[in-house]
């Protein structure tokens, strides 16, 4: 019984033996310095609006009689849009221009009277209160002329806005009248049309506290709506809003997109998924972060076979490791700026050497051999899941 026992357990006292007897090696996991492309970005969501959007509306009291443009009408600027009934506006110009034709006759008149007057009372022919009379009424005459005449610059106004015209080149998006209704003008202008311009849309997103700092004027975005998934649209950060908005504890604040539109794919209040890309870098030096917090084992601790570190004689902000000629060599780096993978490197470093990232421990090929090893127990249900595989071929 113990002969037996002993010649089943053999292996594992001889597989034991050799592990005992090896040892994992050491190695330096390197990255070789090359020119990459470094880029960094913010997420964030926003809404669709036009740059330009006015409210066209009439400053006069009326019935609109014609309405010359529907939602969705390309506009130009100087385009007729819609007209008022102008019959008591008409009126009100023909009333001030007689009003405006009395006064000048009574101005005329009270003028000519003053002048000769005034020559009579130089040669004491008249008192002076004769004199002053005539000036008071000359005086009268003339302010009330200039007051018929802006009457009827009022009128002749308010017989035009009786037009309305479009202020801007744009889409009708909104129509807010009816023919036969009456708008009432009063301290506000009343709206009849909104008219904006959707070949210049924007984005205003909502950017967390957390990564407003990384965001500036002028960064490139691209952005999705859900309208058209598969198309990506750009734009350029123009504005930064200082402004926060706290909904439910979440500080946000307001970053402006100009987004050109010229399909009109775009239209105000969509939702879009904005991508700003705070960090773009073409052909740069940079090396993994985790190059610069490399530091060799204590001499104690070193393999035999790893490269002896040389470091540098002064001090250094910022050093990674080279190795070369079986040594790890201290070098003193410039760095640019950095993403969550990269930092870039200024100066000190050129292409194709390698640096040294962290230690890495390589395990013996017997070790995983010894797990396949045909002497170690199987678990339960191997035999079984073997014999199905036979009976499925």
């Amino acid at each position: 019984m113990n002969k037996y026992s002993f010649y089943i357990l053999s292996p594992f006292l001889a597989l034991a033996i050799i592990g005992c007897g090896e040892k994992s090696k050491m190695e330096i996991d390197e990255y070789e310095v090359k020119p990459i492309s470094m880029s960094e970005v913010v997420t964030a969501t926003g809404t669709m609006e036009s740059v330009t959007q006015v409210n066209v509306g009439t400053q006069v009291t009326g019935i609109i009689e014609h309405l010359y443009a529907d939602y969705n009408d390309h506009v130009t600027k100087g385009q007729l849009l819609a007209e008022l009934e102008k019959t008591l506006l008409d009126s009100e110009l023909k009333s001030a221009d007689a009003n405006m034709a009395s006064a000048e006759a009574s101005y005329e008149f009270a003028k000519s009277n003053y002048e000769r007057d005034q020559k009579l009372h130089d040669e004491q022919l008249i008192s002076d209160y004769e004199f002053q009379t005539s000036k008071r009424d000359y005086d009268v005459a003339r302010l009330s002329y200039e007051k018929s005449k802006a009457d009827r610059v009022r009128a002749a106004k308010n017989l035009n806005y009786a037009e309305i015209y479009s202020p801007i080149d744009g889409i009708i998006i909104s129509r807010e009248v009816e023919v036969g209704q009456t708008v009432v003008s009063s301290m506000n202008v009343a709206d009849l049309y909104v008219i904006a311009d959707l070949e210049n849309m924007q984005v205003v997103g909502n950017v967390d506290e957390a990564d407003i700092g990384q965001v500036k004027v002028g960064q490139r975005v691209t952005f999705t709506v859900d309208a058209y998934p598969d198309d990506v649209f750009t734009g350029t950060v123009t504005q930064v809003r200082l402004n926060p908005t706290t909904t439910s504890n979440v500080v946000t604040y307001e970053v402006i997109v100009k987004a050109p539109n010229p399909d009109l794919k775009l239209i105000p209040g969509m939702t879009a998924n904005l991508t700003i890309y705070t960090l773009e870098l073409d052909d740069v030096l940079a090396v993994p972060l985790k190059a610069l917090k490399f530091e060799p084992l204590p001499m104690e601790e070193e393999e035999s076979d790893l490269p002896k570190p040389v470091p540098l004689s002064n001090p250094a902000k910022h050093t990674v490791w080279i190795v070369s000629d079986g040594k790890l060599v201290e070098t003193a780096v410039e760095t640019g700026v950095a993403n969550n993978i990269y930092q870039q490197i200024l100066s000190g470093l050129k292409p194709g050497e390698k640096v040294a990232l962290q230690y890495i421990e390589s395990t013996p090929a017997h070790k995983s051999k010894q797990e396949q090893n045909p002497f170690m127990p199987k678990p339960p249900g191997a035999n079984r899941n073997k014999d199905k595989e036979k009976e499925k071929k």
